[in-house]
């Protein structure tokens, strides 16, 4: 038994990007501007975002055109295939359907052109020509070189050290596509060489790296910024996911009762998940859970509270779940979830109970993503392997249960450029960390006292 594909035609690939804020019970408190702690209004992003992604960033417009050249350039790709997991069911002997939306077919391997290309096409528009961004574990900056070079622009990117280290042909990518790198925190920026004073051995973070980013956008008028995760218009942009999805199900004549994603920043699982939200606002029934690392438990163990989106201070304060913004996680391999905050619309629809959230440990993962790679033949991101994990535990619990369940889990990127993380798991190398409560504890003690 093999895995069945569901594939659509180009023609039939969604238009138009879905925004939940036009149907979220509840909307997440703004944005304040961290002198004044008033809403942040357009003019406070403007110098270092093109006025069209404000506009993205704060309507509640339902419906939102996908401009014909980022279709042009998404058709190189899209739309992506969704799987049925016929292998993985029988090594599992479930009840259960399991389905996977793929999008380590992009040229980049995961899904962020998703929203680095729609980023640098509005940026080319507003006459930027050079973009300073922030990567974990890579994936984000390769995609934002890779979008870089379809328009012309410049891209400066300030990769997390520890994965700067750990993922070298990554940076190889970043660099092949034209990009600048930089193990962060650098001796380039204020943030980072305050960050280097205090620790100079530093594995750095996606806190730190964001304010080195940031801080060089708002110090030169050429150079906009851009962020590959947390920020309502990304998570617009990866809608294109869940929209596919959902065309792609009404062909195999399911539906899902579980969807599973993992998550750091969030538009990931957004980007799955909230096309099928609007049903559950609806009233269909359906569950959506966010896969973490008990080493980075935003979401399981974080406050939902007022924070900086990054450890300088540079930002405006977002209400989400939050870890405390100067909150370093270890070096996992799973990079690109080592975030301390999460995104502010799945924190709201996590506080609201339409998103629940499961953590887990960094062998247990590995050893999900092996029996996933040695059933359906894809090497699975480390990031992606919590989200399998999850719907290997979902199905395992059907079989307990002797019920059948659709189960729905996007595979978010491959593992092709984390053959280290690997080799240092099949080499007993790898060990759990979940954080101690006491360092979660005196990280949140130092959040701004900002009411609700």
């Amino acid at each position: 038994m093999s895995q069945t594909k569901f594939v659509l035609q180009e023609k039939e690939m969604p238009r138009q990007w879905y925004n939940i804020m036009a149907d979220m019970p509840r909307l997440p408190a703004p944005p304040l501007h961290p002198g004044t702690l008033q809403p942040c209004g357009p003019d406070d992003l403007k110098p270092i975002f093109p006025m069209s992604l404000i506009e993205q960033e704060v309507t509640a417009q339902r419906w939102i055109d996908i401009p014909e050249e980022v279709m042009k350039i998404y058709s190189l790709w899209r739309p992506s295939p969704l799987y049925r997991a016929h292998r993985l069911e029988a090594a599992l002997k479930t009840p259960a359907r399991i389905y996977y939306k793929y999008e380590g077919v992009s040229p980049a391997g995961s899904h962020k052109p998703n929203t680095s290309v729609p980023q640098a096409y509005y940026n080319s528009k507003a006459g930027i020509k050079r973009i300073a961004t922030e990567t974990g574990a890579g994936q984000w900056g390769s995609a934002l070189a890779l979008a870089g070079s379809f328009f012309g622009i410049e891209v400066n990117v300030y990769m997390v050290k520890v994965s700067y280290n750990q993922k070298p042909y990554r940076r190889i990518a970043m660099e092949t596509w034209g990009a600048k790198v930089h193990a962060s925190p650098t001796n380039l920026t204020e943030s980072g060489r305050k960050v280097l004073s205090a620790d100079p051995d530093s594995p750095g973070s996606l806190g730190i790296a964001i304010s080195e980013a940031v801080e060089e956008a708002a110090s030169r008028s050429d150079t906009n910024y851009a962020l590959g995760s947390v920020l309502n218009h990304v998570c617009l942009h990866q809608t294109i996911i869940g929209q596919e999805c959902k065309k792609q199900l009404e062909l195999a004549g399911d539906y899902p009762d579980v969807i599973i994603g993992c998550s750091g920043g969030g538009s990931n699982l957004a980007g799955l998940s909230f096309p099928f939200l609007l049903d559950k606002i609806n009233g269909k029934k359906l569950r959506v859970v966010a896969a973490e690392p008990s080493s980075c438990p935003t979401l399981t163990k974080g406050e939902f509270r007022y924070d900086f989106g990054d450890l300088a201070g540079l930002t405006p304060y977002m209400m989400m779940y939050t870890l405390g913004h100067d909150f370093v996680p270890p070096g996992i391999h799973a990079g690109g979830l080592r975030y301390h905050g999460e995104s502010p619309l799945v924190s709201q629809l996590c506080h609201d109970g339409l998103i629940e959230a499961a953590a887990w440990g960094q062998t247990e993962i590995f050893e999900a993503a092996l029996q996933f790679a040695r059933t359906e033949a894809i090497i699975p991101a480390p990031e992606s392997a919590h989200a399998i994990k999850s719907a290997i535990d979902e199905a395992l619990k059907a079989k307990e249960e002797g019920k059948e369940r659709v189960i729905l889990f996007s595979l978010s990127g491959h593992g092709n450029f984390d053959m280290q993380a690997y080799a240092d798991y099949l080499g007993g190398k790898l060990t759990d960390y979940a954080y101690p409560e006491e360092k979660i504890k005196e990280a949140l003690s130092r959040l701004p006292k900002i009411p609700a």
